[in-house]
This record gives structure tokens, sequence and C-alpha cells, in this order.
């Protein structure tokens, strides 16, 4: 059987959140996945080794998300196959260092109330870190998230964006009564 390598690189700062205490957090990734994951912690760099390409792919999302800012419980939520991560780079819509700064604080709100509240209404978790915002959720929640933090970017009203994601929640569970969705 083949054996699959993937290296990529995460802040060094969060190499001790993927690691856990006492390493939990690597060994329960290891141990759940039968993926091997081995961390250069100076560098940042995380390689993973298995024989299922998939699971190879999940962890490297999982540890992506770790990376992006995600608490590893939030994350692990990756290893199910209905959810998945969606990563947004802010340098697609700030023009320099203060519109950056500007367009994350659309997103997150005053004290973080638009994060808060676009996480209630899709059910997903959004991370502002570096130049990414990151979304974690099930497949359908995680696209409504994403257009609805894009159409903040680009300079869309609060209220606007409140209203889309009520309406969709509604209906969303509207077809759940229903039985229309899984």
């Amino acid at each position: 059987m083949a054996e699959y390598a993937y290296e990529l690189k995460i802040p060094a700062s969060r190499i001790a959140v993927l690691i856990g205490k006492g390493g939990s957090i690597k060994k329960r990734l290891e141990s759940e996945t039968k993926v091997r994951i081995s961390i250069d912690s100076k560098e940042g760099d995380v390689f993973l080794y298995g024989d299922d390409a998939l699971n190879i792919y999940t962890v490297r999302e999982i540890i992506s998300a770790i990376g992006r800012g995600f608490n590893p419980e939030t994350a692990i939520q990756l290893l199910k196959p209905d959810y998945s991560l969606e990563q947004i780079s802010l340098a697609d819509y700030a023009k320099n260092k203060n519109h950056l700064i500007r367009v994350k604080g659309r997103v997150i709100g005053s004290s973080g109330k638009a994060r808060e509240i676009m996480e209630e209404l899709t059910d997903c978790k959004i991370s502002v870190f570096g130049k990414t915002i990151c979304i974690i959720g099930r497949v359908e929640s995680v696209d409504v998230c994403r257009r609805a933090v894009e159409k903040l970017l680009k300079g869309s009203q609060h209220s606007t964006i409140y209203r889309m994601l009520e309406r969709q929640r509604k209906e969303r569970k509207r077809k759940e009564i229903l039985g229309e969705v899984r």
C-alpha cells in the first residue's frame, strides 16, 4: 500500500495549540485518523504521513483551521463528513493596511457582536486571523456564511446581512420540519 505525505506550515504561535496539553490534541488526531504527525515547532512546519489520502486531507484541514485561529475542539468538527472549512483571503478585499483593519472590523463588529450574530444565524464558527477569515460548519451553512461575510467585506450594511441570514435560517428550519434536509 502506498504511503502519502504532506507538508504544511502554520504560525509558530499556534504550534502549542496544535500539540495540546501533554500532546493531547496531536495524539487524538493521530489515533482518530491513523495519520502520523511530525512537528517542527521552531519553524512551524507540520508533516503528515499515512496510507489514506482522504485522512491526510482531513487532518491537513484541521491543522490549517487550528493555524488560522480556531480552537482544536471546533477544528476537530472537520472529522465529520458533512463539515467543511472555508478560507477567505482579505487581500482580495483590502487595498492597504488601514483598509485591511477596517474590513476585519466590519466582520468582527463592536466587541465581536457582528461575528457572534453571523455564527448564531448560520450555525458556523468564524475566525478572523491575520489576513484571512475562516469558517467551519456544515457544508450548506458554510456556503451561506461565506456569502454573508463576502457581502460585508464588499460594504453591505450589517442589518441587510442579518435579515438575509434570518430568512435563510427560517427557510432551512422549514425544510427540516418538512423532512427536505438531512
